[in-house]
């Protein structure tokens, strides 16, 4: 596993910019900050939203990821990196890819296919006046996937599927709607592609979309 890291910049709630760390990898600390902070604020998080009379299928739709089993599940090594954002001594963000993916977009090109990615829930906003605590933490990790991708030989060629709630996002960050996945597996699913020229566009913006 590599642990090699590079320093950036988040912005937070005063709109200041303040230092922060990505990490080329997921170790231990991530996984206690997920287990003792993360899980806590989302049970804080589904209580609020219960309170108000949400719709279920409003709710964050990564309830049920665990890191636990997902890094565990991952050897996170060359072929399936991990990355995290380090700010204020706490994981803001995760990510697991893989350098196996396969293009849709254009004819036996690879892409560096992103499993999994997810912010802190003190970072994201559910409610009219939510102020995330650090913005551009998404952003950083999808930079990190395309600085994989020109790494490895892929051009900055990426691809997901990705969560409902997601998809717009995704869509403002330059990607690609290929649609919903064919595959049974996937299906509920819309893939998501990023070509070379849009990944060059994304990381020169430098900021969340």
């Amino acid at each position: 596993m590599t642990t090699n890291s590079s320093p950036l910049f988040l912005v937070d709630v005063a709109k200041n910019a303040v230092s922060a760390e990505l990490r080329h990898s997921i170790g231990p600390q991530q996984l206690t900050d997920w287990e003792d902070h993360w899980k806590p604020a989302t049970v804080q998080l589904v209580a609020r939203l219960k309170s108000a009379g949400i719709n279920r299928a409003l709710w964050p739709q990564s309830l049920h990821w665990d890191w636990q089993k997902k890094a565990q599940s991952h050897d996170l090594g060359l072929s399936t990196p991990g990355f995290c954002v380090i700010c204020d001594e706490m994981t803001q963000g995760l990510m697991i890819t893989n350098t196996f993916g396969a293009s849709r977009l254009k004819t036996n090109a690879s892409t560096v296919y992103v499993d999994y990615l997810e912010v802190a829930p003190w970072n994201r906003k559910y409610f009219p006046g939510d102020q995330p605590r650090y913005a551009t933490v998404g952003s950083a990790l999808l930079c990190a996937a395309i600085a994989t991708s020109i790494d490895v030989g892929f051009h900055g060629r990426i691809g997901l599927h990705s969560l409902p709630q997601s998809n717009k996002w995704y869509v403002n960050c330059g990607m690609q709607d290929l649609g919903p996945d064919p595959d049974p597996k996937t299906q509920h699913l819309r893939y998501f592609e990023m070509t070379p020229e849009a990944a060059g566009a994304f990381i020169a913006k430098g900021r969340s979309p």
